[in-house]
């Protein structure tokens, strides 16, 4: 068994209790009744032609363990939206990732950027829940998602109630089957979430085939504005970056050194 499918199989317990008709039934009044959302992929779509950085509150990971155990998600938010971060990810998932949802409650309050829940999303009622929380945009993985009509229900759903959605990819395959689907923005995960192993040249390779009005994101394996330049140097619109950011003495300093790189787009 795959570290991926250890997470799914947990997630799939966590959704047995949130499809409680009592649970289930609140979520969804929450989500119709929350307030509007942040403009996720307006916010990576910079006019200025340089990147955009979704900068990420990350406790720790399955690869690397703990990270920074102690971080306060509304200091971290303000700290990375001095740094002009376009939008913020927060990890919400405890059990692998040591996030909670008031990680993300708490980043969100701090700050005016767009918020991505970063999770394990496999279910409809998690999509409400994450609308409910506060949640600006949610995370999809093809990995953890072989169905193409389930997808699709779930990044229509996502869209409907005003969410925005990153469709992660991890290999030129699955970039091609998020480009077929026709979604907005797609990300390229430069780590295998079945080994946990890293492949940035990958990645980098994978951006020349999502078209130039598809937003673009780099993600994983960004350790340094290098790194970072490198990304943008190959088409890609934005960079997601968490553990580079979380263990950084300056995360402000680090934020606005990446998003002073110039993307050079793709097709150009």
């Amino acid at each position: 068994m795959t570290i991926l499918d250890e997470i799914l199989a947990t997630k799939r317990d966590e959704v047995t209790v949130l499809r409680r008709p009592q649970t289930r039934d609140l979520l969804r009044r929450q989500s119709l009744d929350a307030p509007p959302t942040r403009d996720f992929r307006a916010a990576l779509a910079r006019s200025d032609g340089h990147l955009a950085v979704i900068a990420e509150c990350k406790r720790r990971s399955p690869s690397k363990g703990d990270l920074a155990p102690d971080l306060d998600p509304g200091a971290t938010a303000r700290a990375y939206a001095a740094g002009g971060a376009a939008a913020m990810s927060v990890l919400t998932d405890q059990v692998y990732f040591g996030g909670t949802v008031a990680d993300l409650q708490a980043a969100r309050e701090a700050v005016d950027i767009p918020i991505l829940r970063k999770d394990f999303t496999i279910d409809e009622v998690q999509v409400h829940e994450a609308r409910a929380i506060g949640a600006d945009a949610i995370l999809l993985i093809l990995a953890a998602l072989p169905d193409d009509a389930h997808l699709l229900d779930l990044h229509d759903l996502a869209l409907a109630l005003g969410l925005g959605v990153l469709v992660e990819a991890h290999d030129a395959d699955e970039v091609a089957r998020a480009v077929g689907l026709g979604v907005e923005v797609v990300g390229v995960n430069a780590r295998d979430l079945a080994t946990f192993g890293e492949d940035l040249d990958g990645a980098a390779s994978a951006s020349a085939a999502i078209p130039a009005g598809t937003i673009a994101v780099a993600e994983s394996a960004i350790r340094s504005v290098d790194d970072a330049a490198r990304m943008a140097a190959v088409g890609f619109d934005a960079v997601l970056v968490g553990e580079a950011l979380v263990r950084a003495p300056d995360p402000t300093a680090l934020v606005a050194a990446m998003t002073d790189v110039t993307v050079r787009r793709r097709g150009g």
